[in-house]
């Protein structure tokens, strides 16, 4: 049969993927033996919301585990890889409602909760497999059968369970205290759920006016005139000396004009603004806490949606806050009151989810005390539990040392519920009714406080006695305090292993943290800047490996990853350039499974690759310790690739044209026993084409993904060594020889199948066979040794071999080239000329951006080294050379 109907000369994933994923789902290969004797691997998959769409984010991070996960099989353990799906409360009742105004023409206000809820599980029905189906796209091996939903019947029993026992602990508490408020969403938000976001605002100074002398005033400076009538008193630090005499008095409010206290207090920062500050308890958490210590009332002025509530003063009453604050200016104007205004840049607090900024907000909620916070602490300073990278363990400490209390209740209707009734202003905690008259609680709990016990609820008994506590968690440091911190305190609260050893109750033994993926100008991926591609194009276009492999080669331990599309498309060259080795490796006949490269005479080429393998295999198990999988991935091409394929294949094949065929044997099991390895290698990254490989190659008689991961076998590669040094040491300098003298004959013959005569002044001797091989790699139509060096028009290079010279007469014509040459160079001069005078132009310079500049200076690098290159071909050219 014809290599082409076996091997088509270019590797197309379409034609592979689909059918071989079928095939391992039928195989039954991703589904964990819970009853198995192997040691076991587990992992649980970061539940995607049942809103979301595949990302890249989401490749990476599921990459990164599939990767640990398909090692972890070959590594004869037993492995659970459980996916699942997050409700993501606050998120997709955000969704679900957009959906409705946009599609369905209906605003969600005019439906009860029944009827909306009715809503959102069609909506979860139709979506929630979506992003399931996307990440077995990208190849991912979970345990399909163990999917997982956090708002499973058992699961939900499991959430309120945990907040019934935390609230008889008495750890989770009712209380009205300072939260954060979502105006969109109408809802409180966690800390955690802010996001910091720098804006461009206005400082306000407004004048107060003492209450005993009118003619005299303190001035406040603020951001937000519109919170005014909620003002109780001024503040100023007890050792401002511009301030001092002022305290204990009163001033007048200048809306609604009332009398408020003139208070000292050490937390006013006097270098802010003008050193005294306006006390709003009820918008401010500092002010919240300054006005109770001091007993100051509490005047809430903002609704619900954000919107001014004060009768008394009209011009302000009913209007949204930001147009609120434009008219507390103007009426301040009018007043007198309005010293002046500023630009400002500040930092305030905006809703995840929702992306308007938060109101601090007085409202009774439910609260959690965490416990365990200092066992939390001590297992990641111990490393029981690992971070990767580990600088994120001093940000995880800071946090876990200043923790505050966690407001764990939602005011939205998609949600687990808080299991607590009421009756007359009283309530009991409890998961079902205690009779009639009791109402439930209308709020839902924090989508963090489900998902926190994620990493064993999930698991039924006889899944959670073999795989917890699992092994890694893949996730972004986004959420490290969200999701991670929580899920660590969990662990050790609950005790799901029902033991008191505190290593069998951490939920995960290692953490690895992915960076953010940006685009090539350093922007975060987004939407609306239209900068995010569709992985499910991406594979499309260049195959789940090809994006998979791309991916993970630009994205390093805990970076942020600059993504361009090219690097995609050479994850799929590499693919390619794999394919084609094994097509190669075809025409010769069937490979041998058992291949055993040591029991034959091996040529210099052959003992090459053999040390190449084994160092490879040290520097890949190095990285994969250390989780450096990006390294990992830059090994394993630069083997495969460069090692393997441009050296060792090329060498392959003008071996096997010489004549003596002693080694010949010797070349196809070096061959055959490096594929197998690195078939095996590059699984875990590259599925579908290694498995396709695998089995056209003949390799095993079943899949590839049960083979045994190669580790010790590699290390005696090194350790005895099972490969000549000295002939080893040949080949190296052969390939060095060759790369370098193919790029002294590209200067002036750049066609290799031009046959052209080198000669050498040599270091080094070799055999005829290594001689031919070289002569093969360079174009040569023959190599003479020589004593001394050629004195005109032989341009040279040295190398490990010797001094190789390329004799120029007959191969061009001296004076087309050299005309050739000086027309060029008058070309290059005059951009040179142009780009000195413009990076020797201050003027040009101060105006021109940072990434136009650095592209200037690499042109000119680049022009510059044409020249000097031109210049040395010209002087080999002149009688003078």
């Amino acid at each position: 049969m014809h290599t082409d109907d076996i091997f088509p000369k270019a590797y197309e994933p379409a034609t592979v993927q689909d059918r071989l994923y079928k095939q391992w789902l039928e195989q039954n290969l991703f589904h964990a033996n819970e009853h198995s004797s192997k040691p076991s691997f587990a992992i649980v998959m970061p539940p995607p919301n049942i809103t979301g769409v595949l990302t890249l984010g989401h490749v990476l991070n599921n990459t990164i585990q599939d990767i640990l996960i398909r090692k972890a099989r070959m590594e004869g353990k037993e492995v659970l890889w459980l996916p699942g799906l997050d409700h993501a409360g606050l998120a997709t009742q955000v969704a679900v409602q957009r959906y409705l105004l946009k599609t369905r023409k209906i605003d969600p206000r005019t439906l009860s909760k029944e009827e909306f809820l009715k809503i959102v599980w069609e909506w979860k029905e139709n979506h929630s497999q979506k992003i399931l189906e996307q990440l077995q796209k990208l190849g991912c091996s979970a345990d399909w059968q163990r999917t997982r939903f956090t708002m499973d019947p058992a699961y939900s029993r499991a959430v309120s369970n945990a907040f019934i026992k935390l609230y008889h602990k008495g750890l989770i508490y009712r209380g009205k205290r300072m939260i954060n408020w979502c105006p969109a969403s109408q809802t409180a938000l966690s800390d955690e759920e802010v996001i910091p976001k720098k804006i461009e605002g206005i400082l306000f100074f407004v004048r107060y006016r003492l209450l005993d002398d009118p003619s005299i005033f303190l001035t406040v400076a603020t951001t937000r005139p519109e919170t005014i009538p909620a003002d109780s008193a001024l503040a100023v630090h007890p050792e401002d000396t511009r301030y001092q005499r002022f305290i204990g008095k009163a001033c007048l409010r200048p809306f609604p004009k009332e009398p408020i206290p003139i208070i000292a207090d050490h937390r006013v920062d006097p270098q802010f603004g003008t050193g005294v500050l306006k006390i709003t308890p009820a918008h401010d958490k500092l002010d919240f806490e300054i006005g109770t210590d001091h007993n100051l009332p509490i005047r809430d002025i903002l609704t619900a949606e954000g919107k001014i509530n004060c009768p008394e003063v009209a011009e302000l009453h009913g209007l949204d806050r930001f147009d609120a604050r434009k008219r507390a200016a103007e009426l301040l104007s009018s007043l007198g009151l309005l010293e002046s205004e500023q630009p400002y840049s500040h930092v305030v607090g905006f809703s995840e989810r929702a992306d308007v900024a938060i109101e601090p907000r007085i409202s009774e909620q439910w609260f959690l005390r965490y416990p365990k916070t200092q066992e939390a602490l001590e297992v990641v300073k111990n490393k029981i539990v690992s971070f990767f990278p580990s600088y994120w363990d001093k940000v995880y400490e800071h946090w876990i040392k200043n923790i505050q209390d966690w407001c764990i209740s939602r005011q939205v209707w998609w949600g687990h519920p808080i299991p607590v009734w009421w009756k007359n202003g009283s309530f009991m905690c409890q998961l079902e009714s205690p009779g009639e008259g009791w109402q439930p609680d209308p709020d839902t709990l924090d989508t963090w406080f489900s998902s926190w016990l994620w990493a064993y609820e999930t698991m039924d008994e006889g899944t959670r006695k073999k795989f917890y506590p699992t092994d890694v968690l893949v996730t972004g440091p986004d959420i490290i305090f969200l999701w991670v911190a929580r899920m660590i305190i969990a662990g050790l609260e609950f005790k799901p292993s029902q033991s008191e050893e505190i290593s069998q109750n951490i939920p995960f033994r290692k953490v690895y943290f992915t960076g953010l993926i940006r685009d090539k100008q350093g922007r975060k991926m987004s939407k609306s800047l239209g900068n995010s591609p569709d992985p499910i194009e991406l594979i499309h276009k260049y195959g789940a490996d090809g994006l998979r492999f791309g991916l993970l080669r630009i994205a390093p331990q805990g970076q942020d990853i600059r993504f361009d599309q090219s690097q995609i498309e050479e994850g799929r060259n590499f693919c390619n350039k794999l394919w084609n080795a094994c097509r190669f490796r075809s025409r010769f006949g069937k490979i041998n499974p058992h291949a055993n490269p040591w029991i034959h005479p091996k040529s210099s080429f052959s003992h090459e690759i053999l040390r190449k393998l084994g160092q490879a295999s040290s520097l890949l198990n190095e990285a994969f310790k250390s989780f450096e999988f990006n390294q990992a991935a830059i090994i394993l091409y630069e083997f495969v690739w460069n090692e393997f394929c441009s050296k060792f294949i090329e060498a392959m094949k003008w071996e096997l044209t010489f004549d003596s065929k002693e080694t010949h044997l010797g070349a196809f099991e070096a061959f055959d026993y490096s594929m197998s390895i690195i078939l095996r290698w590059l699984h875990p990254f590259v599925p579908f084409v290694t498995e396709e490989l695998w089995q056209k190659m003949g390799f095993g008689q079943s899949t590839i993904q049960t083979e045994k991961w190669p580790e010790a076998d590699l290390l005696d590669i090194l350790k005895k060594p099972l490969y000549d040094p000295k002939s080893a040491s040949t080949a190296t300098a052969i390939y060095e020889a060759a790369t370098a003298t193919r790029t002294l004959r590209s200067l002036y013959c750049p066609n290799l199948n031009q046959k052209i005569k080198f000669f050498i002044k040599k270091d080094r001797e070799l055999s005829d066979l290594e001689k031919a091989v070289f002569c093969g790699l360079i174009g040569a139509s023959s190599l003479l040794s020589i004593d001394t060096r050629p004195t005109i028009k032989t341009p040279a290079v040295l190398t490990p071999l010797g001094e190789i010279f390329l004799p120029l007469e007959g191969l061009i014509d001296f004076e087309s080239e050299k005309q050739r040459i000086d027309k060029e160079l008058t070309r290059l001069k005059k951009d040179q000329s142009l780009l000195d005078k413009r990076l020797s132009d201050e003027q040009t310079l101060s105006k021109a951006p940072k990434e136009k500049i650095d592209q200037w200076k690499e042109e000119k690098m680049a022009i510059d080294s044409k020249i000097k290159r031109l210049e040395e071909q010209w002087s080999y050219l002149s009688d003078k050379n």
